[in-house]
């Protein structure tokens, strides 16, 4: 019981391994609480997904914890938020999903999507298609069309226009797109999907 005890106690490695240099230098999110790095010039620390200004490697210090590198009163960083808990992974994807969902006209690039999220592309693709079972990307092409849809059935707007409207600025593209998902050209799913007045 007391050797238990005792390495329980056991100070976890803090040194700056190889590994760790490169998750912080790729902002790599899968390493996000498993250990942080604080800049002894500026006294902040940060998660290793953090899109700060890459430190210099001389400068970096590793802590365990939020709690730890806050008793060595280093600051959190204002954009990575260090000490906020961590949302779980099905909260996390629910918000990009909502994100998605109310500005879907944008342009949405992973990368936008990751960085607005505080994430590493990487693991936002790989989060979302296991949560969702299928990627962001086509999470995005899926509710464009699913508006065009909907536009294509209760307005009067040119194929060129519900195009606009969903996002897609080219209309050869959206035609393609819109045939993949639905099996129908939008011309045709109008026609047929075309409600009687």
């Amino acid at each position: 019981m007391i050797i238990q005890r005792q390495k329980a106690l056991e100070p976890i490695d803090c040194s700056l391994t190889e590994e760790r240099w490169q998750a912080i230098v790729c902002n790599d999110a899968s390493y996000d609480h498993n250990f942080y790095y604080g800049v002894k010039t500026t006294g902040i620390f940060c998660r290793p997904s953090c899109k700060s200004k890459e430190p210099k490697r001389q400068n970096v210090r590793i802590f365990s914890s939020a709690e730890m590198a806050l008793s060595e009163a280093f600051r959190p960083c204002k954009r990575c938020k260090p000490n906020a808990l961590r949302m779980p992974d099905e909260d996390w994807v629910v918000r990009i999903t909502e994100y998605i969902d109310k500005h879907y006209v944008e342009s949405l690039t992973l990368d936008l999507l990751a960085d607005i999220h505080h994430g590493s592309p990487y693991h936002l693709q790989r989060t979302f298609k296991r949560i969702k079972g299928v990627s962001p990307m086509t999470y995005i092409q899926n509710v464009r069309i699913s508006k065009a849809m909907e536009l294509l059935t209760i307005t009067e707007l040119s194929i060129i226009e519900v195009s606009m409207e969903v996002g897609i600025s080219s209309p050869t593209h959206f035609t393609t797109l819109f045939k993949k998902i639905t099996g129908k050209t939008p011309t045709e799913y109008r026609k047929s999907n075309k409600k009687p007045n």
